[in-house]
Protein backbone atom coordinates (compact mmCIF):
# COMPACT_ATOMS: atom_id res chain seq x y z
CA UNK A 1 0.00 0.00 0.00
CA UNK A 2 2.40 2.18 1.01
CA UNK A 3 4.15 2.22 -2.41
CA UNK A 4 1.30 4.02 -4.00
CA UNK A 5 0.95 6.50 -1.55
CA UNK A 6 2.76 10.13 -3.12
CA UNK A 7 3.75 8.08 -6.34
CA UNK A 8 5.59 11.47 -7.60
CA UNK A 9 5.61 9.61 -11.05
CA UNK A 10 2.09 9.90 -11.13
CA UNK A 11 -0.37 12.09 -12.10
CA UNK A 12 0.61 15.95 -12.98
CA UNK A 13 4.19 16.57 -12.12
CA UNK A 14 3.33 20.80 -11.80
CA UNK A 15 0.08 19.38 -9.30
CA UNK A 16 2.92 17.13 -8.01
CA UNK A 17 5.55 20.22 -7.08
CA UNK A 18 2.66 22.37 -5.98
CA UNK A 19 0.77 20.15 -3.94
CA UNK A 20 4.40 20.53 -1.69
CA UNK A 21 5.41 23.71 -2.93
CA UNK A 22 2.77 25.78 -1.04
CA UNK A 23 2.10 24.08 2.10
CA UNK A 24 6.09 24.21 1.81
CA UNK A 25 6.04 27.75 1.41
CA UNK A 26 3.83 28.71 3.75
CA UNK A 27 5.94 26.85 6.01
CA UNK A 28 9.05 28.34 5.54
CA UNK A 29 7.50 31.44 5.65
CA UNK A 30 6.21 31.17 9.24
CA UNK A 31 9.49 29.56 9.78
CA UNK A 32 10.83 32.58 9.60
CA UNK A 33 8.34 33.82 11.87
CA UNK A 34 10.72 32.56 14.56
CA UNK A 35 13.28 34.97 13.94
CA UNK A 36 11.86 37.77 12.25
CA UNK A 37 9.16 38.75 14.97
CA UNK A 38 11.81 38.83 17.65
CA UNK A 39 13.23 41.59 15.66
CA UNK A 40 10.02 43.80 15.43
CA UNK A 41 9.75 43.18 18.99
CA UNK A 42 12.77 44.55 19.75
CA UNK A 43 12.37 47.51 17.15
CA UNK A 44 9.97 48.29 19.58
CA UNK A 45 11.36 48.60 22.67
CA UNK A 46 11.38 51.76 23.86
CA UNK A 47 15.16 54.18 23.96
CA UNK A 48 17.34 50.88 23.14
CA UNK A 49 15.46 49.57 19.97
CA UNK A 50 18.06 49.99 17.60
CA UNK A 51 20.95 49.10 19.82
CA UNK A 52 18.89 46.00 21.19
CA UNK A 53 18.34 45.33 17.45
CA UNK A 54 21.75 45.35 16.51
CA UNK A 55 22.97 42.89 19.43
CA UNK A 56 20.48 40.33 17.93
CA UNK A 57 22.07 40.76 14.19
CA UNK A 58 25.15 40.16 16.34
CA UNK A 59 23.65 36.68 16.65
CA UNK A 60 22.99 35.58 13.13
CA UNK A 61 26.27 33.97 12.59
CA UNK A 62 25.75 31.60 15.37
CA UNK A 63 22.35 31.23 14.50
CA UNK A 64 23.50 30.01 11.27
CA UNK A 65 25.83 27.51 12.31
CA UNK A 66 23.40 25.98 14.31
CA UNK A 67 21.18 26.07 10.69
CA UNK A 68 24.14 24.59 9.04
CA UNK A 69 24.56 21.38 10.80
CA UNK A 70 20.56 20.89 11.40
CA UNK A 71 20.87 21.53 6.91
CA UNK A 72 23.90 19.20 6.52
CA UNK A 73 21.59 16.20 8.13
CA UNK A 74 18.38 17.25 6.74
CA UNK A 75 19.15 18.25 3.32
CA UNK A 76 21.08 15.61 3.53
CA UNK A 77 19.00 12.56 4.74
CA UNK A 78 15.98 13.92 2.97
CA UNK A 79 16.29 14.09 -0.82
CA UNK A 80 18.31 10.46 -0.06
CA UNK A 81 14.81 9.16 1.41
CA UNK A 82 13.26 10.23 -1.53
CA UNK A 83 15.36 8.08 -4.02
CA UNK A 84 14.91 4.96 -2.06
CA UNK A 85 11.46 5.40 -1.31
CA UNK A 86 11.26 5.75 -5.52
CA UNK A 87 13.08 2.59 -5.78
CA UNK A 88 10.61 0.47 -3.37
CA UNK A 89 13.72 0.29 -0.36
CA UNK A 90 11.87 1.44 2.38
CA UNK A 91 13.84 -0.14 5.09
CA UNK A 92 16.72 1.42 3.94
CA UNK A 93 14.87 5.14 3.49
CA UNK A 94 14.00 4.72 7.24
CA UNK A 95 17.68 3.53 8.13
CA UNK A 96 19.03 6.68 6.61
CA UNK A 97 16.34 8.83 8.52
CA UNK A 98 17.31 7.42 12.18
CA UNK A 99 21.09 7.89 11.49
CA UNK A 100 19.67 11.64 10.18
CA UNK A 101 18.42 12.31 13.56
CA UNK A 102 20.47 10.46 15.79
CA UNK A 103 23.25 13.13 13.92
CA UNK A 104 21.21 16.15 14.73
CA UNK A 105 21.32 14.70 18.62
CA UNK A 106 24.93 14.45 18.96
CA UNK A 107 25.79 17.91 16.80
CA UNK A 108 23.24 19.69 18.34
CA UNK A 109 24.81 18.89 21.91
CA UNK A 110 27.86 19.84 21.03
CA UNK A 111 27.21 23.09 19.54
CA UNK A 112 25.50 24.01 22.68
CA UNK A 113 28.73 23.46 24.99
CA UNK A 114 31.18 24.63 22.31
CA UNK A 115 29.27 28.27 21.36
CA UNK A 116 28.84 28.71 24.97
CA UNK A 117 32.25 28.39 26.00
CA UNK A 118 33.47 30.77 22.84
CA UNK A 119 30.18 32.88 23.05
CA UNK A 120 31.56 36.77 23.76
CA UNK A 121 35.28 36.20 21.80
CA UNK A 122 33.13 35.07 18.78
CA UNK A 123 31.01 38.14 19.13
CA UNK A 124 33.44 40.74 19.32
CA UNK A 125 34.85 38.84 15.64
CA UNK A 126 31.67 39.35 14.83
CA UNK A 127 31.31 43.09 15.04
CA UNK A 128 30.22 43.51 18.42
CA UNK A 129 31.37 46.75 20.90
CA UNK A 130 31.01 47.38 23.84
CA UNK A 131 27.44 49.08 23.27
CA UNK A 132 26.12 45.70 22.02
CA UNK A 133 27.81 43.00 23.62
CA UNK A 134 25.54 43.07 26.06
CA UNK A 135 22.23 42.85 24.12
CA UNK A 136 24.04 39.69 22.03
CA UNK A 137 25.43 37.80 25.21
CA UNK A 138 22.17 37.89 26.68
CA UNK A 139 19.93 36.56 23.12
CA UNK A 140 22.60 34.19 22.39
CA UNK A 141 23.19 31.92 25.71
CA UNK A 142 19.48 31.41 25.95
CA UNK A 143 19.18 30.43 21.90
CA UNK A 144 22.32 27.95 22.54
CA UNK A 145 20.69 26.14 25.29
CA UNK A 146 17.43 25.05 22.76
CA UNK A 147 19.98 24.07 20.18
CA UNK A 148 18.92 20.39 20.42
CA UNK A 149 15.28 21.67 19.37
CA UNK A 150 16.55 23.71 16.77
CA UNK A 151 18.60 21.24 15.51
CA UNK A 152 15.10 18.58 15.34
CA UNK A 153 12.75 21.50 14.34
CA UNK A 154 14.53 22.10 11.58
CA UNK A 155 16.22 18.99 9.93
CA UNK A 156 13.49 16.20 10.48
CA UNK A 157 10.56 18.32 9.02
CA UNK A 158 12.35 17.94 6.00
CA UNK A 159 11.43 13.94 6.43
CA UNK A 160 8.12 14.69 6.59
CA UNK A 161 8.14 16.99 3.98
CA UNK A 162 9.89 14.40 1.58
CA UNK A 163 7.12 12.11 2.18
CA UNK A 164 4.90 13.83 -0.06
CA UNK A 165 2.90 15.44 3.78
CA UNK A 166 3.55 18.48 2.77
CA UNK A 167 0.67 19.87 4.84
CA UNK A 168 1.58 18.37 8.33
CA UNK A 169 5.32 19.81 7.55
CA UNK A 170 3.41 23.19 7.32
CA UNK A 171 1.19 22.64 10.52
CA UNK A 172 4.79 21.56 12.25
CA UNK A 173 6.08 25.22 11.61
CA UNK A 174 2.75 26.81 12.06
CA UNK A 175 2.87 25.28 15.69
CA UNK A 176 6.08 26.87 16.39
CA UNK A 177 5.61 30.38 14.88
CA UNK A 178 1.88 30.88 16.69
CA UNK A 179 3.64 29.90 19.94
CA UNK A 180 6.64 32.41 19.28
CA UNK A 181 3.93 35.49 18.01
CA UNK A 182 1.91 34.67 21.59
CA UNK A 183 5.41 34.36 23.73
CA UNK A 184 7.47 37.37 22.44
CA UNK A 185 5.35 40.15 23.65
CA UNK A 186 4.85 38.52 26.74
CA UNK A 187 8.33 37.99 27.67
CA UNK A 188 9.44 41.08 26.12
CA UNK A 189 6.96 43.86 27.45
CA UNK A 190 5.01 42.56 30.27
CA UNK A 191 7.69 40.24 32.06
CA UNK A 192 10.36 43.30 30.54
CA UNK A 193 13.36 40.51 29.68
CA UNK A 194 14.24 42.34 26.37
CA UNK A 195 16.46 40.22 24.58
CA UNK A 196 16.49 37.04 26.75
CA UNK A 197 12.57 36.89 26.62
CA UNK A 198 12.75 37.20 22.47
CA UNK A 199 15.33 34.58 22.82
CA UNK A 200 13.51 32.46 25.30
CA UNK A 201 9.80 32.58 23.11
CA UNK A 202 12.16 30.96 20.60
CA UNK A 203 13.18 28.01 21.81
CA UNK A 204 10.38 27.09 23.88
CA UNK A 205 8.54 27.45 20.17
CA UNK A 206 11.27 25.26 18.49
CA UNK A 207 10.77 22.80 21.24
CA UNK A 208 6.99 22.59 20.76
CA UNK A 209 7.48 22.18 16.66
CA UNK A 210 10.33 19.98 17.48
CA UNK A 211 7.84 17.36 19.57
CA UNK A 212 4.80 17.54 17.01
CA UNK A 213 7.46 16.07 14.54
CA UNK A 214 8.49 13.49 17.13
CA UNK A 215 4.88 12.38 17.24
CA UNK A 216 4.28 12.10 13.62
CA UNK A 217 6.98 10.45 12.57
CA UNK A 218 6.44 8.02 14.95
CA UNK A 219 2.50 7.53 14.42
CA UNK A 220 0.44 5.51 12.00
CA UNK A 221 0.50 7.69 9.54
CA UNK A 222 4.19 8.50 8.35
CA UNK A 223 5.03 6.09 5.64
CA UNK A 224 8.44 6.18 6.61
CA UNK A 225 9.31 5.96 10.89
CA UNK A 226 11.57 7.36 13.04
CA UNK A 227 12.34 3.66 14.76
CA UNK A 228 15.11 3.09 17.70
CA UNK A 229 16.58 0.33 15.63
CA UNK A 230 17.23 2.47 12.87
CA UNK A 231 19.04 5.06 14.87
CA UNK A 232 22.32 3.58 14.74
CA UNK A 233 25.00 4.95 12.79
CA UNK A 234 26.76 3.34 10.02
CA UNK A 235 29.55 4.72 8.73
CA UNK A 236 28.40 4.32 4.79
CA UNK A 237 25.07 6.05 5.72
CA UNK A 238 26.49 8.69 7.74
CA UNK A 239 28.91 9.66 4.90
CA UNK A 240 26.26 9.71 2.18
CA UNK A 241 24.00 12.32 4.39
CA UNK A 242 27.02 14.48 4.87
CA UNK A 243 28.60 14.03 1.49
CA UNK A 244 24.38 15.18 -0.16
CA UNK A 245 23.87 17.78 2.22
CA UNK A 246 26.96 19.62 2.51
CA UNK A 247 25.49 21.53 -0.24
CA UNK A 248 22.58 22.86 1.91
CA UNK A 249 25.24 22.67 4.82
CA UNK A 250 28.03 24.82 2.81
CA UNK A 251 25.44 27.23 1.89
CA UNK A 252 24.60 28.04 5.65
CA UNK A 253 28.07 28.08 7.01
CA UNK A 254 29.36 30.37 4.06
CA UNK A 255 26.32 32.36 4.95
CA UNK A 256 27.63 32.73 8.64
CA UNK A 257 31.32 33.67 7.07
CA UNK A 258 29.41 36.16 4.69
CA UNK A 259 27.48 37.89 8.30
CA UNK A 260 30.46 38.07 9.22
CA UNK A 261 32.71 40.02 7.03
CA UNK A 262 29.49 42.28 6.48
CA UNK A 263 29.25 43.62 10.34
CA UNK A 264 33.00 43.36 10.80
CA UNK A 265 33.35 45.58 7.59
CA UNK A 266 30.07 47.38 8.45
CA UNK A 267 31.45 48.57 12.03
CA UNK A 268 34.67 49.65 10.50
CA UNK A 269 33.52 51.80 7.88
CA UNK A 270 29.99 52.72 9.18
CA UNK A 271 29.59 51.73 12.73
CA UNK A 272 26.82 50.08 14.84
CA UNK A 273 24.42 52.21 12.30
CA UNK A 274 25.31 50.00 9.89
CA UNK A 275 25.56 46.70 11.20
CA UNK A 276 22.14 47.99 12.35
CA UNK A 277 20.91 48.25 8.34
CA UNK A 278 22.70 45.14 7.62
CA UNK A 279 20.24 43.24 10.56
CA UNK A 280 17.18 45.20 8.55
CA UNK A 281 18.20 44.02 5.21
CA UNK A 282 19.09 40.25 6.73
CA UNK A 283 15.61 40.20 8.11
CA UNK A 284 13.72 41.58 4.82
CA UNK A 285 15.93 39.14 2.94
CA UNK A 286 14.98 36.27 4.61
CA UNK A 287 11.07 36.92 4.31
CA UNK A 288 11.49 37.61 0.57
CA UNK A 289 13.83 34.69 -0.29
CA UNK A 290 11.18 32.11 1.30
CA UNK A 291 9.29 31.58 -1.75
CA UNK A 292 11.39 31.25 -4.13
CA UNK A 293 14.08 28.99 -1.75
CA UNK A 294 10.33 27.07 -1.11
CA UNK A 295 9.30 26.27 -4.13
CA UNK A 296 12.72 24.92 -5.36
CA UNK A 297 13.06 22.90 -2.22
CA UNK A 298 9.85 21.26 -2.88
CA UNK A 299 10.63 20.03 -5.71
CA UNK A 300 13.56 18.05 -4.77
CA UNK A 301 11.43 15.26 -3.51
CA UNK A 302 9.93 15.33 -6.96
CA UNK A 303 12.39 15.70 -8.59
CA UNK A 304 15.02 12.79 -6.55
CA UNK A 305 11.64 10.16 -6.61
CA UNK A 306 11.53 10.25 -10.39
CA UNK A 307 15.36 10.17 -11.12
CA UNK A 308 15.28 7.09 -8.89
CA UNK A 309 11.92 5.46 -10.65
CA UNK A 310 13.63 6.47 -14.01
CA UNK A 311 11.39 9.31 -15.08
CA UNK A 312 13.65 11.29 -16.97
CA UNK A 313 11.52 13.60 -19.08
CA UNK A 314 9.77 14.51 -15.60
CA UNK A 315 12.82 15.42 -13.99
CA UNK A 316 13.66 17.93 -17.06
CA UNK A 317 9.82 19.33 -16.79
CA UNK A 318 10.29 19.99 -13.08
CA UNK A 319 13.70 21.80 -13.84
CA UNK A 320 11.77 24.10 -16.25
CA UNK A 321 8.78 24.70 -14.22
CA UNK A 322 10.59 25.96 -11.45
CA UNK A 323 13.36 27.86 -12.91
CA UNK A 324 10.87 30.07 -14.96
CA UNK A 325 8.24 30.44 -12.01
CA UNK A 326 11.52 31.21 -9.13
CA UNK A 327 12.71 34.46 -11.85
CA UNK A 328 9.14 35.48 -12.38
CA UNK A 329 8.88 36.26 -8.50
CA UNK A 330 12.23 37.29 -8.08
CA UNK A 331 11.56 40.03 -10.84
CA UNK A 332 8.55 41.12 -8.86
CA UNK A 333 10.15 40.86 -5.47
CA UNK A 334 12.69 43.11 -6.66
CA UNK A 335 11.01 45.94 -8.38
CA UNK A 336 9.40 46.28 -4.96
CA UNK A 337 12.19 46.19 -2.99
CA UNK A 338 13.65 49.28 -5.29
CA UNK A 339 10.50 51.21 -5.28
CA UNK A 340 9.48 51.12 -1.68
CA UNK A 341 12.58 50.45 0.29
CA UNK A 342 11.34 52.31 3.14
CA UNK A 343 8.40 50.71 3.44
CA UNK A 344 10.13 47.56 4.35
CA UNK A 345 12.60 48.91 6.93
CA UNK A 346 9.97 50.68 9.01
CA UNK A 347 8.80 47.75 9.23
CA UNK A 348 11.73 46.41 11.72
CA UNK A 349 12.89 50.03 12.92
CA UNK A 350 11.81 53.87 12.74
CA UNK A 351 14.78 55.31 13.86
CA UNK A 352 15.37 58.51 11.69
CA UNK A 353 19.16 57.88 11.02
CA UNK A 354 18.77 53.88 10.85
CA UNK A 355 15.95 54.69 7.76
CA UNK A 356 18.15 57.29 5.84
CA UNK A 357 21.13 55.05 6.38
CA UNK A 358 19.28 52.03 4.78
CA UNK A 359 17.34 53.31 1.72
CA UNK A 360 20.56 53.49 -0.66
CA UNK A 361 22.01 50.39 1.00
CA UNK A 362 18.96 48.73 0.20
CA UNK A 363 18.99 49.76 -3.33
CA UNK A 364 22.91 48.93 -3.81
CA UNK A 365 22.20 45.40 -2.18
CA UNK A 366 19.30 44.22 -4.04
CA UNK A 367 20.26 45.42 -7.39
CA UNK A 368 19.21 42.19 -9.54
CA UNK A 369 18.25 40.27 -6.94
CA UNK A 370 16.72 37.64 -9.88
CA UNK A 371 19.73 36.70 -10.80
CA UNK A 372 19.97 34.71 -7.36
CA UNK A 373 16.84 32.35 -8.42
CA UNK A 374 18.96 31.07 -10.94
CA UNK A 375 21.61 29.95 -8.19
CA UNK A 376 18.63 28.92 -6.43
CA UNK A 377 17.40 26.38 -9.43
CA UNK A 378 20.64 25.21 -10.35
CA UNK A 379 21.67 23.98 -6.40
CA UNK A 380 18.30 22.87 -5.83
CA UNK A 381 18.51 20.56 -8.93
CA UNK A 382 22.22 19.27 -7.83
CA UNK A 383 20.81 18.37 -4.36
CA UNK A 384 17.79 16.18 -5.55
CA UNK A 385 19.45 14.35 -8.01
CA UNK A 386 22.28 13.46 -5.14
CA UNK A 387 25.33 15.37 -7.31
CA UNK A 388 26.58 16.77 -3.91
CA UNK A 389 30.32 18.03 -5.14
CA UNK A 390 28.27 20.48 -8.07
CA UNK A 391 26.06 21.86 -5.34
CA UNK A 392 29.02 21.93 -2.62
CA UNK A 393 31.25 23.83 -5.12
CA UNK A 394 28.80 26.36 -5.85
CA UNK A 395 27.61 27.54 -2.65
CA UNK A 396 31.46 27.89 -2.20
CA UNK A 397 32.12 30.10 -5.39
CA UNK A 398 29.24 32.44 -5.17
CA UNK A 399 30.14 33.38 -1.24
CA UNK A 400 33.69 32.58 -0.58
CA UNK A 401 34.90 33.19 -3.94
CA UNK A 402 33.54 36.42 -5.44
CA UNK A 403 31.19 38.04 -1.96
CA UNK A 404 34.16 37.88 0.39
CA UNK A 405 36.88 39.32 -1.45
CA UNK A 406 34.32 41.59 -3.05
CA UNK A 407 34.02 42.99 0.57
CA UNK A 408 37.29 43.38 1.54
CA UNK A 409 38.29 45.22 -1.84
CA UNK A 410 35.30 47.26 -2.50
CA UNK A 411 35.42 49.78 0.22
CA UNK A 412 39.03 50.96 -0.10
CA UNK A 413 38.43 51.89 -3.90
CA UNK A 414 37.23 55.37 -5.12
CA UNK A 415 35.78 56.36 -1.13
CA UNK A 416 32.97 53.66 -1.76
CA UNK A 417 32.99 52.57 1.67
CA UNK A 418 29.79 50.91 2.87
CA UNK A 419 28.28 51.37 -0.40
CA UNK A 420 31.19 49.16 -1.63
CA UNK A 421 30.39 46.78 1.15
CA UNK A 422 26.52 46.30 -0.04
CA UNK A 423 27.75 46.32 -3.78
CA UNK A 424 29.26 42.70 -3.56
CA UNK A 425 26.11 40.98 -3.01
CA UNK A 426 24.36 41.78 -6.49
CA UNK A 427 28.05 40.92 -8.11
CA UNK A 428 28.07 37.83 -6.70
CA UNK A 429 24.34 37.21 -7.79
CA UNK A 430 24.89 37.96 -11.49
CA UNK A 431 28.35 35.62 -11.30
CA UNK A 432 27.09 33.19 -9.10
CA UNK A 433 23.84 32.82 -10.49
CA UNK A 434 24.84 32.30 -14.03
CA UNK A 435 27.62 30.12 -13.30
CA UNK A 436 25.52 27.81 -11.52
CA UNK A 437 22.63 27.46 -13.48
CA UNK A 438 24.64 27.28 -16.70
CA UNK A 439 26.53 24.54 -15.60
CA UNK A 440 23.21 22.58 -14.86
CA UNK A 441 22.07 23.07 -17.81
CA UNK A 442 25.16 22.37 -20.02
CA UNK A 443 25.86 18.56 -17.67
CA UNK A 444 22.38 17.94 -16.02
CA UNK A 445 20.34 18.47 -19.12
CA UNK A 446 22.07 16.36 -21.59
CA UNK A 447 22.52 13.61 -19.40
CA UNK A 448 18.48 13.08 -18.73
CA UNK A 449 18.21 13.72 -22.09
CA UNK A 450 20.21 10.55 -22.73
CA UNK A 451 18.90 8.28 -19.96
CA UNK A 452 15.40 8.79 -21.63
CA UNK A 453 16.70 7.81 -25.01
CA UNK A 454 18.25 4.73 -23.43
CA UNK A 455 15.20 3.83 -21.20
CA UNK A 456 13.01 4.46 -24.59
CA UNK A 457 14.69 3.74 -27.73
Amino acid sequence: MNEKVNDFSKGSLVGNILKLALPMTLAQLINVLYSIVDRIYIGMIPNESTLSLTGIGLCLPIVSMVMAFANLFGMGGAPLCSIERGRGNEEEAEAIMGNSFSLMLIFGLILTALGLIFKRPMLYLFGASDATISYADQYVTIYLLGSVFVMVGLGMNSFINSQGFGGTGMMTVLLGAVANIILDPIFIFVFHMGVQGAALATIISQGLSALWILRFLTGPKAILKLRKNRMKLKKSRVLAISALGMSGFTMSITNCLVQIMYNASLQKYGGDLYVGVMTVINSIREVISMPVNGLTNSAQPVMGYNYGAGEYRRVKQAITFTSSVAVVYTVAVWAAVHTFPEFFIRIFNRDSALVQAGIPAMQIYYFGFFMMSLQFAGQSTFVALGMAKKAVFFSIFRKVIIVIPMILLLPAIGGLRTNGIFMAEPISNFIGGLACFGTMMLTVWPMLGKNEKERNP
